[in-house]
């Protein structure tokens, strides 16, 4: 069987949990999340894979990476990524990270970037198993009016993630 090292990051602002494999990160989530075990079960059946604890060169630059974002020194991740997730989910997450930094979107906007406008909803489920929350910017989504709604961090966290990013110019 395949092997998926984890590590778990703990941060003032989060705790997650970070995975590589075959040399790219596969997940870097929110370790408390309610939907933790599903993303966990997609991606080791996707990669017919067990979560092994080991560290490795992609979960220590990510770390540093996460850790620079905090801090405001980072606006762009450049950490090889395996995205784990149907082709609908990756064309979402693919349009997901395009929004920049300091940016936000509604659910719509999202679906009529992938070219599916009448998605909306399919486009927030496939923004809620995101599995790679920060490095793939999921806490710029908001609601068509404007609301914060639905993270898996939390929504005082994706209002912390916001504020942040609006607050600070790199």
């Amino acid at each position: 069987m395949n092997q998926i090292n984890i590590q778990h990051f703990k941060h003032p602002y989060a705790e997650f949990v970070l995975g590589s494999y075959d040399g790219k990160l596969c997940l870097c989530d929110f370790r408390y999340r309610k939907m933790r075990s599903s993303v966990d079960d997609r991606i080791k059946r996707s990669l017919n894979a067990e979560f092994v604890e080991r560290n490795d060169d992609v979960l220590e630059s990510t770390k540093t990476q996460l850790e620079e974002y905090f801090l405001g020194e980072r606006s762009v991740f450049d950490i090889p990524l395996l995205l784990v997730g149907t082709d609908f989910q990756k064309s979402v997450w693919d349009a997901l990270n395009k929004v920049k930094y300091g940016d936000i979107v509604t659910y719509q906007d999202l679906a009529v970037s992938i070219g599916n406008e009448s998605a909306v909803r399919a486009v927030g489920n496939a923004n809620g198993a995101n599995g790679l929350a920060i490095i793939i910017p999921c806490h710029r989504v908001i609601g068509s009016k404007g609301e914060l709604i639905g993270y898996g961090g939390g929504l005082s966290l994706k209002k912390r993630l916001l504020e942040l990013e609006q607050n600070l110019f790199i």
